[in-house]
């Protein structure tokens, strides 16, 4: 069976602004990737060209749909909750529904959010982040959520996005030290050419051009949990070594 990459984001346009270089590598490299996304991205500044909210998560379900297929994910999704809210989400649910994600489709490497928020120090980030840590542990444990009737699945290898700057215009934000540094550049032309399929937000990509230019050519991570105890170190690939 191929290797697997799972990415767990809020909202379409994190899978390519800030997993795009990690997604297409692990596509290159032959392994088979899946974007969980929690939101439709209702709640955006950005509107597009769209009538009400509605009309809005429409479109941008469309654009994260094309977005992946630029960047070879395999398998992606789309769920229901709602955008600029995930942090009234009770963990549990959410956690339980990510967990029946990874014993169902049995990812080598999880990918998400530090819990700073990211660039943009959102609320969602941070949330998902929770989520997703916490269903990757449980996951693996068969005392939680026997209920699914799924075998447990143990991922190898947990990943936290980090970032070695930040925007001037926002509040404080604390990234993790970071143990990963990724060199994206091979990719760094279709991982803007998946940005560009978000018709909606082409606004943002206007404003972080700057920074896209300067700091696009490699992605941070944190190495957040492992399977093996081990110390921290810096690396330069997610992937490498997975069995």
């Amino acid at each position: 069976m191929p290797k697997r990459l799972m990415c767990v984001i809020a909202h379409p346009d994190d899978e390519c602004f800030a997993f795009g270089g990690a997604l297409a590598l692990a596509a290159d490299a032959g392994w088979e990737t899946y974007v969980i996304c929690l939101t439709d991205g209702q709640a955006a500044t950005n509107r597009g060209v769209s009538n009400d909210g509605s009309d809005l998560g429409r479109m941008r379900r469309d654009e994260f749909a094309r977005s992946c297929d630029v960047l070879g994910v395999a398998k992606h999704e789309l769920l229901d909750y709602h955008d600029g809210k995930l942090e009234t989400v009770p963990l549990i649910d959410a956690a339980k529904r990510l967990v029946e994600r990874m014993r169902t489709w049995k990812p080598d490497v999880v990918l998400t959010f530090g819990l700073d928020g990211s660039l943009n120090v959102h609320a969602d980030h941070t949330a998902v982040c929770a989520f997703t840590s916490a269903a990757f542990h449980w996951s693996a444990r068969s005392k939680r959520f026997p209920e699914l009737g799924l075998e447990p699945w143990v991922a190898q290898r947990l990943y936290h996005q980090s970032t070695d700057f930040t925007l001037p215009d926002r509040e404080p934000q604390q990234p993790a030290p970071w143990t990963v540094e990724l060199d994206v550049s091979s990719v760094k032309q279709r991982k803007y050419e998946a940005f560009e399929q978000h018709t909606s937000q082409l606004p943002v990509l206007d404003k972080v051009r700057p920074f896209w230019e300067k700091h696009g050519h490699r992605e941070l991570y944190t190495l957040a949990a492992a399977n093996d105890p081990q110390a921290a170190a810096i690396t330069h690939s997610l992937i490498e070594g997975i069995d």
